[in-house]
């Protein structure tokens, strides 16, 4: 069964594409930096064989098998700026018409506003083209930097998840948050029935 077509999607300041073997040398280097092999669960040390196996395999079977949708985040001058995913795209499938947004940050390129515009445009097309209908963002309490992205895309913190993430052998709490088409002014195919505390008055 033939998966999704990989697709493009363009901001303000990004272009925002499937990696291509071309960016391996960029991946590796952004892979280097230490806050994300702290907070995302890449390989440490991390080498030009684990971002082979990134850009060349991983990425391009997340579309054929629609187990990811994944892009490279880039600035106009073609600079990689990171890269940001659907993930748990299963529940696509389903009447839950779920998915989860992860994402990581070149060192360089942090502080600039960047994944936070990037992930409204990929929110965006999930909700209009894919019909998500629920965004999840899940990461490790104390990863202060991807919940303040977090927020700035829209996402609306619902607690805190015990154990819910193993990461380097050991199982961690998470900050869980949701972003609702509701939330960007867009409707839904199956209605919404807030519980009266969450209803706008």
């Amino acid at each position: 069964m033939r998966g999704m077509e990989p697709v493009t999607l363009r901001t303000e300041r990004l272009l925002l594409r499937p990696l291509e073997p071309r960016d391996t040398d960029a991946v590796l280097a952004a892979c280097q930096d230490p806050d994300i092999a702290r907070w995302t669960p890449v390989p440490t040390p991390y080498h030009l064989e684990h971002a082979e196996e990134f850009v060349l395999r991983t990425s391009p079977a997340g579309w054929r098998d629609d187990t990811m949708y994944n892009f490279g985040v880039f600035t106009r001058e073609g600079v990689l700026a990171g890269s940001m995913g659907l993930v748990r795209i299963g529940l696509l499938r389903s009447a839950e018409r779920q998915a989860e947004l992860g994402y990581w940050t070149a060192p360089d390129q942090r502080r600039r506003g960047y994944t936070a515009e990037a992930g409204r445009a990929v929110a965006d097309w999930a909700f209009t083209a894919l019909g998500v209908e629920r965004l999840e963002w899940c990461a490790e309490v104390g990863n202060e930097g991807s919940r303040a992205v977090a927020r700035r895309i829209g996402f609306v913190l619902e607690g805190v998840q015990r154990s819910k993430i193993t990461h380097r052998g050991t199982r961690r709490d998470a900050w869980a948050a949701a972003l609702l088409p509701s939330d960007l002014g867009r409707s839904t195919v199956t209605p919404y029935l807030p519980a009266p505390e969450h209803r706008t008055p």
